[in-house]
């Protein structure tokens, strides 16, 4: 029986991806396991899925203003937290961006830390992890701590991007050039309609000032919209109809999450044309 290469790529292919997913998943669940083992006093538990050598570091900026670096010993956490506490110690993590190649994998974590039901500080953590003969462990840790602007609950990234994609489409309808201008990255691309229509943020702004010098730049009322989010809440991408002044459009997009906001990276905004009417168009724009 003879394999044509296609197949035998596409084989490769899907055992890799499967691969991938799977490593993440054991990844997270090591991590994971370590927040388990702090919420219920568990050392044992801790301790199995940490490196003798890792490193334990914390990065922040003090009450002076100044950066500062923190280290504590593998040893010293694991016994402080294996200690019994009159609360709880909960760090719930938001979202995890996670990246493997071969045995060494990193992942990038928010988290909030709760003391009980009392939140203490949020931050980042970023960590290293090996893969053993035993399984994953995690062989670094480097977190950051604040206090401001701390996530509370789970993300409800649907709701939070359908808000931010509704008040981008009302800046255009009550010509409010910073909001507008301001939801788009420096570098993001808009495509209209038209084949020259591909705009980067300043040049638009600039070749659309008398639009927005008027009540109105145009006002699209979106439906329809179907939003979709990467797995560590990083990107997003949607698409949408619209009722506009053309007549009905679809317009699509890319979301980055830059900070605590989402910022569009591109927008494209394409002219829906009816299948039976294809063929008139078709002889208007030769």
């Amino acid at each position: 029986m003879k394999f044509s290469p296609f197949l035998l790529m596409f084989s490769v292919f899907c055992t890799l991806g499967h691969a991938q997913t799977d490593e993440r998943a054991a990844v997270i669940a090591c991590i994971q396991q370590m927040f388990d083992g702090m919420r219920a006093n568990d050392s044992v538990r801790i301790k199995a899925i940490m490196h003798p050598d890792a490193h334990l570091q914390t990065t922040l900026i003090d009450r002076e203003g100044k950066p500062q670096l923190r280290s504590e010993s593998i040893s010293r956490f694991i016994t402080s937290v294996g200690k019994p506490s009159p609360k709880m110690l909960d760090e719930r993590i938001w979202s995890y961006d996670v990246r493997i190649d071969q045995n060494l994998a990193t992942a990038w974590t928010e988290y909030t830390f709760f003391l009980g039901d009392q939140m203490s500080h949020c931050g980042v953590n970023a960590f290293q992890l090996m893969k053993t003969t035993e399984g994953w462990k995690i062989i670094h840790i480097t977190d950051t701590r604040r206090k401001d602007n701390c996530i509370t609950a789970t993300p409800d990234y649907q709701k939070e991007i359908a808000s931010f994609i509704e008040a981008w489409h009302r800046a255009a309808a009550t010509a409010d050039e910073e909001k507008f201008f301001g939801a788009m990255s420096a570098d993001a691309v808009f495509l209209g309609t038209d084949a020259t229509e591909r705009w980067l943020t300043d040049a638009m702004r600039k070749d659309l000032q008398k639009a927005f010098e008027k009540d109105v730049a145009w006002d699209f009322k979106a439906k329809n919209r179907n939003v979709a989010v990467t797995a560590d809440g990083r990107y997003a991408w949607w698409d949408e109809v619209l009722d506009t002044w053309m007549g009905p459009c679809r317009g699509s997009g890319v979301l980055e999450k830059s900070g605590l906001s989402w910022k569009i990276k591109q927008y494209n905004l394409a002219l829906l044309v009816p299948n039976d009417k294809i063929q008139q168009v078709m002889k208007v724009i030769k």
